[in-house]
């Protein structure tokens, strides 16, 4: 027997060998009505499973328009539901023979194959074990079912394209274990003999809606792989823009600004693609597939945030996660000014000045003389300044070269000023 990956296939296999376990204990009514839960339990999960393929052929058939060598793939949906409910109707059939067998063997089911007990309705013939051991077992229904769930695991299998088919085989359920009989402490004839001989008709109901639940549970692979042929598990992204990536966004003057820029792609609130984004844990809102970040930066240093996004395959409802750690850097905002060739303002003469402010364009930047000397400043074409003065400080005196601008506090650096020294004449 295959082992199936699908958490709920796994759970109604555990459910299956958890009613082969109780067979072999004594058949009392606590250990039927654990058959009575499993069996409710595998028809909740039948219907849910009806439910699920219910949608997949019409989104087959929608995604198969797009191409016409996807024809084929959605001329195959029908058929994988026609064979599901054929398999299930054969087993259904089955079922109300037993229940009438076991009942009042009038030949269809009725009231009278039920009774009230303690104000629930139950199978009359619950215990009899004598319709599923003369029907199934001595008779040829059993290996009739038999030759049925291999007949209808080729029938599904011819679905998938002949490359595909080895390795889709194990995906089918609905099969025949022909091992275990063979290897029973009592010698079987059969696998009818093994599955069917004296069981008491309720433990054998949990196994018929186990191999109803095993052609659905077929269907559904199928379903899905005709699905995902037609790129029914493409995720759709639509909102396409060009993304510049820079190594780091704060460079000194003297080195190299370097970025990579690329195509990127997103989607759009109108696909309902299924994507999520994270933020340190915690989901983040978005518009049109891109989540807008903002954090306060109360402290300075060296700043990391893990950005986490959570992609739901839109057929398997499989959840994928794409994590990355980026990092920032936050300092302080600081003004600085710099004279460009003495550190001492002369008379008559331009003093050239650089100004500059961390984070703050220039052109937000206010420059202005005050303090002893007379001065002015002008601001030249290439971002530099040029301070004029007139009249030399004293000692104790300076000429301040002020800077302002929003969100920096205020800032000025102090010059002496002095007059340009007559020449000397000197005889060498």
């Amino acid at each position: 027997m295959s082992i199936p990956k699908e958490p709920r296939q796994l759970m109604i296999n555990v459910m299956y060998i958890v009613l082969t376990a109780l067979l072999a204990l004594n058949v009392s009514a606590a250990v039927f009505n654990a058959f009575e839960m499993v069996e409710k339990g595998l028809n909740k999960a039948n219907a849910s499973l009806d439910e699920a393929n219910a949608t997949l052929p019409e989104t087959i058939k929608e995604r198969a328009s797009k191409k016409s060598e996807y024809k084929k793939y959605a001329d195959r949906a029908p058929l994988a539901h026609q064979y599901s409910k054929e398999f299930s109707d054969y087993v259904e059939a089955i079922l109300d023979t037993l229940v009438d067998a076991a009942g009042n063997k009038d030949g269809k089911i009725d009231a009278g194959d039920s009774i009230v007990l303690n104000g629930i309705k139950v199978l009359k013939g619950k215990r009899d074990y004598d319709a599923t051991t003369r029907i199934m077992a001595e008779g040829p229904k059993g290996m009739e079912l038999h030759d049925k769930i291999n007949e209808y695991k080729q029938k599904f299998l011819s679905l998938i394209d002949t490359v595909d088919q080895a390795e889709f085989a194990g995906k089918i359920p609905l099969e025949i274990d022909d091992e275990a009989w063979r290897h029973d402490i009592t010698p079987r004839k059969n696998w009818a003999d093994f599955t069917f001989n004296h069981m008491p008709l309720m433990s054998t109901l949990p196994i018929f809606r186990k191999f109803q639940n095993d052609a659905k549970s077929s269907e559904s692979a199928v379903l899905n792989y005709l699905l995902k042929k037609v790129g029914g598990e493409d995720i759709v992204l639509d909102n396409f823009m060009v993304v510049s990536s820079p190594k780091k966004t704060y460079v000194i003057k003297g080195e190299k600004f370097e970025t990579d820029i690329f195509l990127s792609a997103a989607a759009s609130d109108k696909v309902n693609t299924g994507i999520d984004i994270y933020v340190n844990g915690r989901k983040a809102p978005m518009k049109d597939g891109i989540a807008h970040l903002v954090i306060p930066a109360s402290t300075t240093g060296k700043k990391t945030y893990k950005a986490t996004i959570k992609v739901t395959n839109p057929v398997t409802k499989e959840v994928k996660e794409y994590s990355k750690q980026f990092e920032y850097e936050v300092g302080e905002r600081s003004v600085a000014i710099s004279p460009i060739k003495m550190n001492v303002f002369y008379i008559g003469v331009d003093n050239p000045v650089e100004v500059s402010a961390s984070g703050i364009s220039s052109n937000a930047m206010k420059v202005s003389m005050s303090g002893a000397g007379g001065g002015t400043i002008t601001k030249n074409a290439d971002g530099t300044y040029n301070v004029r003065v007139t009249r030399p400080t004293k000692k104790g005196e300076f000429t301040y070269v002020n800077v302002s601008a929003p969100g920096i506090e205020p800032a000025k650096k102090e010059f002496r000023v002095k007059r340009i020294p007559d020449p000397v004449a000197k005889l060498g």
